[in-house]
């Protein structure tokens, strides 16, 4: 999502808080539990992003500058699940199980069965893309994703803007929007009548409106992410209520579906991504510049 090469330092930041947790005026119902809080579970990496839940139980994330996705099933330590991995950012499964994988190499590439990687999308108007950087997939396979430049140099670049974009079971790439200063993380509204985009640069997220054949009409700020602490929209999902999880300042900010604040969960490090996981999904796993964190909440992930 952001720069891996940027400034990686741990801040430890105040807000006003209760442990670790910050509750911000609430109209909706918080899915954050009275006193929680994040927990560390590993540590040790360069730069993590990307987070993914396995049907077996077990959690996997890119380290970019590593050039690897790693694989977490409990204790402290994490194994190495693909190397090299072509500068994985996000990473998503298929609707047949496929992992598919957002590369800062600049590709979209899916791995088959037999573990080899194939190219599903490295090029737009017969130009490079620039650094795809985070992915989701709609129920009916359509892949969607960011396509920001943070990961190739200015030299190399080809595109001119930092595009949305759909790629279809057909392998047919549709450019979406051409208006974002970084796009970046991405999430369905549960019913998939929403598209949420963040733009890091701007500091907000956008909602769009998803019409019948997969195009993003109605672009809207949805909610600005404000303040003087690390991070900035990022990594984002959604719950089965449609709530929205997006990381900011000072760690994850969580709104209604209506846009209005719920709360703020602080994070110790600048937190870049996260995904639902655990039995029930009604865990939240982070990704940050060395660490995984996790979370319990009240709410049961959506995508």
């Amino acid at each position: 999502m952001l720069r891996f090469l940027m400034d990686r330092h741990v801040c430890c930041f105040l807000l006003l808080v209760v442990g670790s947790l910050v509750a911000a005026p609430a109209f909706g119902q918080s899915p954050v539990p009275s006193g929680a809080s994040v927990e560390q579970v590993v540590t040790g990496f360069q730069f993590t992003e990307g987070p993914i839940w396995t049907e077996d139980g077990a959690l996997l994330f890119s380290d970019i500058p590593a050039n690897t996705i790693y694989r977490w099933s409990g204790g402290d330590s994490a194994e190495v699940y693909r190397r090299p991995s072509g500068h994985s950012n996000g990473l998503a499964f298929s609707n047949q199980g496929h992992l598919l994988l957002a590369q800062h190499d600049g590709r979209v590439s899916r791995i088959a069965s037999d573990e080899t990687e194939q190219p599903l999308a490295a090029s737009y108007d017969g130009k490079r893309l620039n650094s795809p950087n985070d992915l989701t997939v709609a129920s009916n396979g359509n892949v969607y994703f960011t396509d920001p430049p943070y990961g190739v140099e200015e030299a190399q670049r080809e595109l001119d803007f930092s595009g949305v974009y759909r790629l279809d079971g057909s392998g047919e790439l549709t450019l979406l929007a051409d208006d974002f200063a970084r796009p970046n993380g991405l999430a369905f509204s549960p019913d998939e009548s929403t598209l949420y985009v963040n733009d890091s640069r701007r500091g907000h997220i956008r909602a769009f409106d998803v019409t019948s054949d997969g195009r993003i009409t109605n672009g809207r700020e949805f909610a600005v992410l404000e303040g003087d602490a690390p991070g900035a929209p990022d990594g984002m999902v959604t719950d089965r209520s449609g709530r929205v999880y997006s990381t900011g300042p000072g760690g994850l900010w969580v709104f209604d579906a209506d846009g209005t604040e719920l709360a703020r969960i602080a994070v110790p490090e600048r937190a870049t991504n996260l995904a639902w996981g655990g039995s029930d999904g009604q865990t939240l796993y982070i990704t940050t510049a060395n660490s995984i964190y996790r979370i319990r909440l009240d709410a049961t992930g959506g995508n």
